[in-house]
């Protein structure tokens, strides 16, 4: 009587049980069900240990496979499993031992299936799939997971991937079908400690499409001056308004030499045709005039983005890096915008000097606007454009100056005018430099005292201050047969004079018979008729010892100096402000081992610059150049929502560089 009584009321408790275990192996076979094929299912079961409840198990498999193939999930499109293992997964621990008792003591149970079955113990309710309610909301996080990226009609001319099938065991061929996606956010912490299982999370729900468009929108922002009161657009005169960008694109033999830095990319992202394609929808999307790239691998730049960018309308000049190097710098403008005056490649590697033994390389070029015709008897200024790409190493700042020095020497030969005074200039490229760093003061300012300072300072990438060694800068920085001074400019461009009087030309030769020596007669001249009876008339408007008078005023020849510093004269200041006051946060150009920094610049010359080695402030003044526009940048955290650099949508590690700029026409 007493064990009828018993067997009472434990029935409704083990009808308890049961309906707990039975919500328990349902919410856990959806999880196996979307994560395994049919195939596996069936071999994670044959790995379980025969015993009572086998046949219970069979059908359960049985009702799984039913409901999966219902749900139209094909088994070629499910992704294999991570882990081989699979005999220890969370149903084959359950059915370890199912002939032990229920009231077994807990020392006799092992300890992976005492500690599931007491999570299933804890379960206080059957989860809503099963009532029909709805799931619990999303809550914060990430996981990544591969979803096809569907293109919008909005944004018809950016990189958009086309829409692909879901593929999730693997990728298709052509790697442009999916793109990285970010899934729903796991459960509250409260929630997620209902999951027992090691190593094993819960399937997410259906995950999301990143939107990149949305994540990575840059905005234009409109510099140029706001018409006054009356309507009138403000300023002096007509201008010649034209882009430029500056984009370092990631050379492939870089990127393949240095893998580690993009592990968090899929490889077909970082192939070069998948890349180029990205490349030219860049280019053609923002369509500027002039184009200046970095890290232009040769083979790829002869191959295909010389024809490609030949075909938008643009003529090509290349530099390739010294040594072995395979890449180099471009730079691209349209024939129908500008005339080309002259390109000056510049190599910063100089045989037998220690500070100048690296490959990098500099391209100058001077191109005069092409006005519309019918604007009468007007002119515009030519436009001086520099791009280069200065040395990596952080260490190394010294070379970094050294380099720099070389370039703006080189921009104020090709920029001087007849008068001494500068044409625009426009100078832009990856310094490998940091904002406010002592090459970057020295770019924007035109002065830096470097005597005595940590070479690793100079750009101000790492902090070595902890090293017991630190190289530093000692003056002068170069030797004497550099060529070039502390102003950087050429020696020979500072006293022009001298090196056109060694040229003995006619010009030269009349200088040497109108001159005060040749005008006196020698003493104890023969008197020949027609021969030395005769003097040489001096013209009227010819002064007196002319000769004698420019080697009065010709100056020194100049050399480095040891004073320790540095100048030039070119005035730049920067198209950026460096930092995003809407989000507080500094811009970012480049995402290196998943920091944020700057280190791509378009500098130009916003007022003209005049012959001069004073260092006396001057007033600002109005110039030519005017800064009209440009794309704005984005934030350390806007880039990590998308995955960092590359992405499936920006196809570099850095981020292009436009502005838009107006050159006043003026009258003869």
């Amino acid at each position: 009587m007493i064990a009828s009584c018993l067997c009472y009321l434990l029935l409704p408790a083990a009808r308890l049980f049961r309906a707990l275990s039975d919500a328990f192996f349902t919410c856990r076979k959806n999880a196996l069900l979307a994560k395994s094929s049919g195939s596996q299912v069936e071999g994670d079961f044959a790995m379980a240990p025969r015993g009572p409840g086998q046949e219970e198990c069979e059908g359960l498999l049985q009702q799984w496979q039913e409901e999966g193939s219902s749900q139209g999930l094909p088994a070629q499109s499910q992704p294999p499993l991570v882990e081989k293992g699979l005999s220890q997964s969370s149903l084959a621990r359950l059915m370890e031992d199912p002939g032990l008792p229920a009231d077994a003591p807990e020392d006799k149970w092992p300890p992976r299936q005492l500690s599931d079955l007491r999570a299933a113990e804890s379960l206080e309710e059957v989860p809503p799939e099963l009532l029909g309610q709805e799931p619990l909301a999303e809550a914060a996080g990430a996981l990544w997971t591969a979803v096809p990226l569907q293109a919008g009609a909005p944004y018809a001319d950016c990189a958009v991937l086309p829409v692909g099938v879901l593929a999730v065991e693997q990728w298709e061929e052509d790697p442009a079908v999916v793109a990285w996606s970010m899934a729903s956010e796991p459960l509250p912490p409260e929630e997620a400690a209902l999951w027992p299982f090691e190593g094993v999370g819960p399937l997410p729900p259906p995950p999301m499409e990143i939107p990149y468009h949305e994540i990575l929108w840059r905005e234009w922002e409109d510099l140029s001056p706001q018409p006054d009161p009356q309507g009138l657009p403000a300023g002096d005169g007509p201008q010649f308004q034209f882009t430029l960008m500056s984009y370092n694109i990631l050379a492939q033999d870089l990127m393949q030499q240095s893998s580690e830095l993009y592990l968090h990319c899929h490889p077909d992202i970082l192939s070069w045709n998948y890349r180029f394609a990205n490349l030219m929808q860049e280019f053609q999307h923002w369509d500027p005039d002039i184009l200046c790239l970095q890290e232009v691998q040769e083979d790829h730049y002869w191959e295909q983005l010389e024809p490609s960018l030949r075909m938008m309308g643009f003529t090509c000049f290349y530099k390739r890096r010294t040594g072995r190097k395979t890449d180099g710098c471009a730079v691209c403008y349209k024939p129908a915008r500008f005339r080309l005056l002259c390109a000056s490649p510049v190599e910063f590697f100089r045989p037998g000097l220690e500070l100048l033994n690296r490959d990098n390389v500099g391209l100058v070029l001077l191109l005069q606007p092409l006005l519309p015709e019918g604007l009468g008897p007007v002119s515009v200024a030519p436009l001086c454009v520099a791009n280069t790409h200065v040395l990596y190493n952080p260490r190394r700042g010294d070379v970094k100056l050294a380099q720099m020095a070389v370039l703006l020497a080189e921009v104020d030969k090709v920029a001087r005018l007849s008068d001494g005074t500068h044409c625009p200039i426009i100078l832009c490229g990856d310094l490998n430099s940091v904002p406010d760093s002592p090459l970057y003061n020295f770019v924007r300012d035109g002065e830096l005292q470097y005597h005595g300072m940590p070479a690793w300072k100079v750009s101000g990438q790492e902090d070595f201050s902890h090293q017991l060694y630190q190289r530093k800068l000692q003056a002068p920085l170069w030797p004497r047969s550099l060529g070039i001074t502390d102003c950087c400019q050429y020696v020979t461009s500072c006293h022009p004079k001298r090196s056109e009087r060694r040229k003995y030309d006619r010009d030269f030769l009349l200088r040497l018979r109108f001159c005060t020596i040749a005008c006196q007669r020698p003493v104890g001249l023969v008197l020949m008729e027609g021969v030395t009876d005769t003097k040489p008339e001096r013209p009227a408007d010819w002064a007196d010892s002319v000769l004698e008078k420019e080697e009065a005023l010709e100056p020194e020849p100049v050399s480095p100096s040891a004073m320790g510093s540095l100048q030039h004269c070119l005035r730049l200041t920067s198209v950026y402000t460096h930092f995003l006051p809407q989000h507080g946060r500094p811009e970012v150009t480049t995402m290196p081992m998943g920091l944020g920094t700057t280190v791509d610049y378009i500098f130009f010359s916003a007022e003209p610059c005049e012959n001069g080695e004073s260092t006396e402030p001057r007033p600002p003044r109005d110039g030519t150049l005017k800064l009209l526009g440009r794309l704005s940048l984005l934030s350390e955290e806007i880039l990590w929502a998308a995955n960092g650099l590359p992405n499936p949508f920006c196809s570099s590690d850095h981020l292009c560089l436009l502005a838009s700029f107006g050159v006043d026409v003026v009258a003869p």
